[in-house]
């Protein structure tokens, strides 16, 4: 089994409302038929708009964030979901992706499928500073800095999504996606963010920690972060 991530970008013609309607009432169903794996959708909407999280290092941004695991992603077998996928968004890029989970999300936390996760989503594009070799990234990335995010940020779900390969056409050069789950009040409030809202000088020292272990692993000019609403329709299984 292989997971496959798509970066999504929303039809100029259509509002956020709609796309995230095709999204969750069109592609999961049609992603689904044709045998996904697991399936999870992610999607900038209204809920999140408020989010102090956003940063823009692709323009036009990514609105949406397709995780699918598949048999194989091998161009021939995917296809089919490339297809779902490219008649209901503006533009599509699929890549795939080892995942590690440093925290796995509890059942008290899961939502029923289709149904929107409680809290919000930040999901991360990153590109591999060019001063650090593969290697010395992963390094410093997985073994430094993933156990400062754990703890320093209120997360109820951490994935790492390291890219293996772009699986799709003039897809942009991210070399891997985080997604952290998180209280809706952390949306608006550092000190929920860094410290589940408890006492704003640890909630600031966290911060300064998790930006200085972060700025080994990515520029902060060069990443995207967009807020969304997670929504989990399979959970992956063999």
């Amino acid at each position: 089994m292989e997971k496959v991530i798509y970066a999504l970008w929303r039809d100029v013609r259509d509002t956020r409302e709609e796309f995230s309607r095709k999204l969750r009432e069109v592609a999961a169903p049609q992603l689904l038929a044709l045998g996904a794996r697991g399936l999870q959708v992610n999607v900038v909407d209204d809920v999140v708009l408020g989010a102090n999280t956003f940063r823009v290092a692709t323009r036009p941004q990514m609105e949406g964030v397709i995780h699918l695991w598949l048999d194989s992603a091998i161009n021939m077998f995917r296809k089919p979901y490339d297809e779902v996928l490219e008649t209901l968004c503006g533009r599509i890029a699929g890549y795939l992706v080892s995942e590690s989970n440093g925290v796995v999300m509890k059942p008290e936390n899961r939502s029923p499928p289709g149904e929107r996760t409680h809290g919000f989503s930040q999901c991360v594009f990153i590109v591999r500073p060019k001063r650090t070799s593969p290697e010395e990234w992963i390094e410093e990335w997985h073994n430094k800095t993933t156990p400062v995010a754990i703890e320093c940020q209120a997360n109820f779900f951490y994935a790492a999504n390291v890219v293996v390969r772009p699986l799709t056409h003039a897809a942009p050069a991210y070399d891997a996606l985080v997604e952290e789950c998180m209280q809706p009040e952390a949306m608006t409030d550092p000190t929920v963010f860094f410290d589940h809202g408890r006492n704003p000088e640890k909630a600031k020292d966290n911060a300064r920690r998790m930006y200085e272990a972060a700025a080994f692993v990515t520029d902060v000019d060069k990443i995207d972060v967009i807020a969304t609403s997670q929504y989990i329709f399979k959970w992956p299984s063999l």
